[in-house]
């Protein structure tokens, strides 16, 4: 509830022909979004006195559009800003867009190729160039779909990973690191894509079981032969070694000496390294150490020379028969030749194995040595670890820590370089004499004879891990950088926990003199459909959120996708639940709508409780009730809980029995029916308010015509008034109890909800006794005739409902129906009394068992009184 420092809007527009009888969300949402953005509600001000509260958006690629997991993230930041903004906060959620270095490249090429041209035709120079213009024209899709699902961010401070501003920032800390020793040059083992001709990152591999072969292949000749085993047989052309265990004796006799390397004129050593396991396979191993990344570290170990067997497209260099081949022609080929000389010990096919591939083309990945630039991640990533272990970060949900501190506590040092040409350029020049020269972003960079810069350009997640401050102008120093630095909260996937979250932690506390990027991570899951299966095209069960915006309106997928969000677990969502979202949405429309009819108002203070009915003190009393736990739920990022308590307040307590117990009042006009308008019109102002970052666009549209007030987005966030009426509460809870116990009954019977019975109630000395005509107009319960007779007697909340059924139920029928009913009831009496009376079972049975027993045997006992006195009161047919 507002509070009395709060500006309430008086002389509210509220005509009900200022709604249409239905709620036509396409007709809405687009306007409503445009006039925000035109009143630059959604504008930070770096100037403002207000306390800031900061949240980046995730960036998402400028080749992408919006999918569900969009959708459902920035529901979710939206309803934390949004709720901020409310509460007097100065607000900046940053927008902006990743340059994507891959994928976009990747677009680009394929409308080349579709020209009969290529990137090579152009030269890089007029590739980047075509790649901007591509960019201008199409891409950022997605920020229109950002519109339509309502994104309150900041559209004048958008951003993009290679504007100017941005690239001067990748360029200041490039050199910094560089010049602090955190950023080299060396030869290691990296993930290679052989159809992008790029290294990639570990984000950018996915995995997948495939069915291969694994071939036991037998090294050197009898009692000094050993037998390996591998998937990637090509590969045994680049062996530089056999490792066993220091302490398998089974090899102690060749540790230290050659075996003769099949198919090659090469003898390779054998090796004791404690990396290998003596207990899988033969406990003998190849060793590649250009191909391989653990064998790459044994070779280190050892000293083994790291011999590259395949080229950039992985076909084979090796001198020999195999030479030019494909990785997959010369395997084939490498095994039928090893065949022929026997040398296949065993072969297993198929044999199901997880094979990494480049998320962006889907082709293999081949580990590969190369010569890239690198981060030393070692003293980064100790800092980004103590930052979550002193407090100044917290995860959220908390039991997800454990999941950091095991990457970064094991961070290997990052590769940072890609060969492509779409995105920053590594600022180094290399000259005739061999130096090495990193530039500033305010130097000039050397020249002359002999001088060229490096042509890789850095890996994606580089720029993006400077994001929550590159954004706000650094490295310059600007208002916006000490006002919005550090960021609130980072609300994001679990998924990109180890690459763009540790990232930004660590560029963050390097940059920043040691102040983290934000305070909190809260981590999402990810969203699934309605089975829990993970969404995908080649599954069939993709979904574009678009349609089901068209469908059922932006606010309705909005309130599906927060209603499921648990912090750190997956959303499965369906198409129903959407629907039924639609139908909540409705049903919020036509009660303020119910309302406006009837004269609900926010003019004036609320009347002194002893003007009001219970049901306004009940309906008072649980409003101020839901706003506190609706604080503390957004306190604790827990959007299902405070989605799902909205959700029931609203219509279980103020649409079904509020308003429905109101009816009679409004009906009967005078001064009740003016103060229950009053108290309806503070409840749906609440009520709109507390759903309002959520469901922002049938709310804005129902405030502003309740209220006259100009937006919501700008409204102040409600606040517990601290009134509480727990007698008010109690006595609406026996009428609800007495309500429901008749419905109950009428349903088994099987009376129609609109069919009328004649009634007798006595209600006297009892809670109900003021609120007989609401009850009976809920029950549709007529007053008892001269001809009334008694055929059914229902004691409820300590009072009598007596009524005649004589001229709607048959009574043999429900006499039979109620005797089966019984003797199921009197049947688990007995075996749960029996239970409880066994004490070997008592003494073994979990307590948590033995108490289900008892709750059993309570019903049990309630059910056969009921069903008793029902019977007892039931006249013979």
């Amino acid at each position: 509830m507002t509070d009395e420092t709060q500006q309430r809007p008086q002389g509210a527009n509220s005509d009900p022909a200022d709604l249409p009888t239905q709620y036509a969300p396409a007709e809405v949402e687009g306007k409503l979004y445009e006039r925000w953005v035109e009143r630059g509600y959604f504008e930070a001000d770096a100037t403002s006195s207000k306390p800031p509260y900061t949240v980046v958006i995730p960036p998402p690629n400028v080749t992408g559009s919006l999918h569900l997991g969009h959708a459902f993230e920035h529901t979710l930041i939206d309803a934390l800003t949004r709720r901020k903004r409310m509460q007097g906060y100065e607000t900046l959620w940053q927008p902006g867009m990743d340059h994507a270095g891959i994928a976009t490249q990747n677009v680009v090429e394929r409308e080349l190729a579709k020209e009969g041209t290529s990137r090579h035709d152009l030269g890089r120079e007029a590739f980047v160039e075509r790649v901007w213009q591509w960019k201008a024209e199409s891409g950022g899709q997605i920020s229109g779909q950002m519109r339509r699902l309502g994104d309150g961010v900041d559209w004048s401070r958008e951003r993009f990973t290679m504007d100017e501003g941005l690239s001067k920032s990748v360029q200041t800390i490039f050199k910094r690191l560089f010049d602090d020793g955190l950023i080299y040059r060396a030869e290691r083992i990296i993930n290679w894509c052989p159809r992008c001709l790029t290294a990639i990152s570990d984000i950018e591999v996915e995995y997948a079981d495939e069915d291969g072969e694994l071939v036991s292949i037998r090294y050197g000749e009898g009692d000094d032969s050993l037998v390996v085993a591998t998937t990637r047989a090509e590969t045994m052309l680049g062996d530089t070694a056999v490792a066993v265990h220091p302490d398998d004796e089974r090899y102690a006799h060749l540790v230290g000496r050659t075996v003769k390397l099949p198919l090659t004129d090469r003898s390779i050593p054998v090796v004791a390294d404690s990396h290998v396991d003596p207990e899988f396979g033969t406990g003998a191993v190849k060793v590649t150490p250009a191909h391989d990344p653990n064998d790459f570290e044994i070779g280190r170990r050892h000293g083994l020379p790291n011999l590259t067997v395949m080229d950039e497209r992985a076909v084979i260099t090796a001198p020999g028969p195999f030479q030019g081949q494909d990785r997959l022609e010369a395997r084939s080929a490498i095994v039928a030749a090893l065949r022929a000389e026997g040398r296949i010990v065993a072969e297993k096919r198929p044999y199901s194995h997880s094979v990494g591939h480049c998320s962006r083309c889907k082709t293999t990945i081949e580990p590969r040595l190369s010569l890239q630039w690198w981060v030393k991640t070692g003293p980064l990533a100790q800092a980004a670890g103590d930052a979550v272990r002193d407090g100044r970060v917290a995860i959220h949900p908390k039991e997800m820590e454990s999941r950091y501190f095991g990457w970064v506590d094991n961070l290997h040092d990052w590769c940072i370089s890609r060969q492509l040409w779409w995105g920053h350029r590594i600022p180094v020049w290399y000259g005739p004499g061999g130096e090495v020269v990193c530039v500033g972003p305010d130097e000039e960079p050397p020249s002359g004879e002999g001088w060229y810069q490096d042509s890789d350009v850095l890996d994606t997640w580089f720029s993006s891990g400077l994001w929550p401050f590159s954004t706000l102008g650094w490295p310059e120093q600007t208002d916006s950088l000490g006002r919005f630095y550090p960021n609130s909260v980072l609300v994001t996937g679990y998924d990109i926990l180890f690459f763009w979250v540790a990232r930004m932690m660590m560029f963050g506390l390097y940059a920043m003199d040691g102040t983290p990027p934000f305070h909190t991570i809260v981590l999402h899951g990810m969203v699934r459909d309605q089975f829990g299966k993970k969404m995908s095209k080649s599954f069939g069960n993709a979904v574009n959120p678009l349609d089901w915006m068209d469908s059922y309106g932006s606010d309705a997928l909005r309130f599906t996708l927060a209603r499921g969000a648990n912090p750190g677990v997956d959303v499965p969502i369906g198409e129903d639940w959407v629907q039924a979202s639609r139908n909540f949405a409705n049903k919020v429309w036509n009660a303020t709508r119910f309302a406006l009819i009837n004269g609900a108002t926010v003019d004036g203070p609320l009347p002194a409780p002893e003007e009001m009915s219970a049901a306004d003190r009940w309906i008072l009393s649980r409003l101020n009730t839901v706003v506190a736990e609706t604080d503390a739920q957004y306190e604790d990022y827990q959007f299902a809980k405070l989605s799902d308590a909205l959700y029931h307040f609203a219509w279980d307590e103020v649409f079904d029995w509020y308003v429905e117990l109101s009816k009679t009042t409004f009906f009967a006009g005078g001064r009740p029916a003016e103060v229950s308008g009053r108290v309806l019109g503070e409840v749906l102002d609440v009520l709109l308010r507390l759903l309002h970052p959520v469901m922002p666009f049938v709310t804005e549209t129902l405030w502003t015509t309740l209220t006259g007030g100009e937006s919501l987005v700008i409204a102040d966030w409600p606040k517990d008034s601290g009134f509480r009426d727990k007698e008010a509460e109690q006595e609406l809870a026996d009428v609800q109890e007495a309500v429901t116990e008749v419905r109950r009954f009428r349903a088994d019977q099987g009376l129609q909800p609109g069919q009328r019975v004649p009634a007798r109630m006595t209600l006297e000395g009892t809670a109900l006794a003021a609120h007989e005509e609401a009850i009976r107009s809920l029950l549709r319960l007529q007053p008892a005739g001269e001809d009334f007779s008694v055929t059914a007697s229902l004691p409820v909340a300590k009072a009598l409902v007596e009524l005649d059924l004589s001229g709607a139920i048959d009574f043999a029928a429900e006499r039979k129906r109620l005797e089966k009913d019984l003797a199921a009831a009197e049947k688990e009496l007995k075996q749960t009394t029996a239970k409880l009376s066994n004490e070997g079972f008592l003494g073994k049975a979990p307590e948590q068992v033995v108490d289900k027993i008892r709750d059993r045997q309570a019903a049990a006992g309630a059910d056969i009184t009921r069903i008793q006195t029902q019977l007892e009161n039931m006249p013979r047919g």
